[in-house]
Parts: structure tokens; C-alpha cells; sequence
């Protein structure tokens, strides 16, 4: 199971937000390519970056320090935040990231994402953010009656490279992950699934490992930070 550190980009910095709320987001690096490499040299296999005002805005706000943390690593990176037309997702993959995240256009133009995974293979996943098992889109700020698990059914013979699953209520609150639901997902489809949300120590991880569902990864961003899940000690216990 990969672990994935998170970089959550608001304003050009690296932050964390409690459940979603742009209005309670804490600060932890300024220099966000310096955040990445950190992890980097700490051994992670991947990068998990989003772009918080582009989730927002419908675009891309926070190029430029994507564009940074890039130059700065030699490790794959998924990015998600605002990426809602071809173009954009042509413009990513162009500047070397390794996957997109679609979610709000999975909800709204399912049909993109379909479009997308033919066009690039293995580089195209759908971000399904929920609360309480229904899907939330626009940076989780707008609700939908779309049932999280239905949706991830939706694109199953699409070509997806994997559904990054976040239970909002949990995302940043330190609270551990909802293993029950997202083990429920992964059973519920053959796309590879990836955890996000409440991840607060390796006994979490170890237990999204072992949760009887085959998680292709779990995505960490406050614990790491906050000093309660050490990176390297995580990724030795799961590399076994």
C-alpha cells in the first residue's frame, strides 16, 4: 500500500484545513517545493497535491508552485483542484505530472472523464469526496444527492487509474480514517482505491492495510506534519 503525502496548495503555501473549510486552514511551509522535497528525501514513492483556491475557482490558481514542487522532485505526483476541461489536464501532463484527479467534472461531466482516460492511459484518476456517503463537489462547498459508491461504479469500464476516496468529516481532524466505508468502496469496485481523510498514525495505515479490502495506497497530510506519523517509520512498517 502506498503512502502518499499530501500537499494542500491555498495562497502559494503548503496548508491543512479542518473538514474542507478554507477559513480554517493552518499554515505549516511557505515554500512548498521545500515541503516536497523534504518528503522526498524521507523516501515516499509519491506526491499527492491539491490545488485548494483551484477547487474553488474552476481552474488552476496554484500553478506555479505545482510547477515548483515538479522541478524540485524526482518522484511521481497526482494533482487535484480545478482541473475541469481537456485542455487543463493536457497542460498538466505536459509539465510532468504523473496523474490528474478529476472530481467535480466526475459528477457533473462524466463524460470528460471518460475522454481523458482513453486519451492518457493510466494517468487519469477520479477524487470522489464524501460526506456522509454522498458526494460533495466545487471544494466539497456544494452537496449533491450522488451516492459515493454508485459514482465509483459509474467508471468501471472507464480506464481510471485508481479513485481517491476522501470522507470530508474526517479530511484534517485527526480523528483516524473511515476504514468501514472505504473498505465498502474498494469491495464495491476492481479501480484501485486510495484512502484520504483522518489518517492520524501508522496504526491507521496499518489498518486500511489490513482492512480485508486490497487499498492501493492512503493519502496523509496533517499527522505528517504535525510530527504524528513519522514518513520514513510509516513507509518502512508498510513496505513490511
Amino acid at each position: 500500500m502506498i503512502l502518499y503525502p499530501a500537499i494542500d496548495l491555498k495562497d502559494g503555501q503548503a496548508v491543512r484545513l479542518l473538514r474542507g473549510d478554507m477559513d480554517k486552514a493552518t499554515v505549516f511551509n511557505d515554500d512548498p517545493a521545500a515541503q516536497a522535497r523534504a518528503f522526498v528525501e524521507a523516501g515516499c514513492d509519491w506526491l499527492h497535491l491539491v490545488d485548494l483556491n483551484g477547487a474553488f475557482a474552476g481552474a488552476p490558481v496554484n500553478a506555479a508552485a505545482v510547477e515548483a514542487i515538479l522541478a524540485a522532485c524526482d518522484v511521481p505526483a497526482q494533482l487535484g483542484g480545478g482541473i475541469r476541461d481537456m485542455a487543463t489536464i493536457e497542460g498538466w501532463l505536459d509539465k510532468g505530472l504523473a496523474r490528474v484527479i478529476l472530481g467535480t467534472v466526475a459528477v457533473e461531466n462524466p463524460a470528460l472523464v471518460r475522454e481523458a482516460a482513453r486519451a492518457f492511459p493510466g494517468k487519469v484518476a477520479v477524487g470522489i469526496d464524501a460526506r456522509g456517503g454522498k458526494v460533495a463537489t466545487k471544494g466539497w462547498a456544494e452537496e449533491t444527492d450522488v451516492d459515493a459508491t454508485d459514482l465509483a461504479r459509474s467508471f468501471e469500464d472507464a480506464g481510471v487509474a485508481a479513485i481517491i476516496y476522501t470522507d470530508i468529516q474526517r479530511d484534517g481532524a485527526m480523528q483516524g480514517p473511515n476504514v468501514e466505508a472505504t473498505a465498502a468502496l474498494a469491495r464495491a469496485v476492481s479501480i484501485p482505491v486510495i484512502a484520504s481523510g483522518g489518517v492520524s498514525s501508522i496504526a491507521d495505515l496499518v489498518a486500511l492495510r489490513d482492512c480485508g479490502a486490497s487499498l492501493d495506497g492512503a493519502i496523509s497530510g496533517r499527522a505528517l506534519y504535525d510530527g504524528a506519523i513519522d514518513l520514513k517509520e510509516a513507509l518502512s512498517v508498510l513496505r513490511g
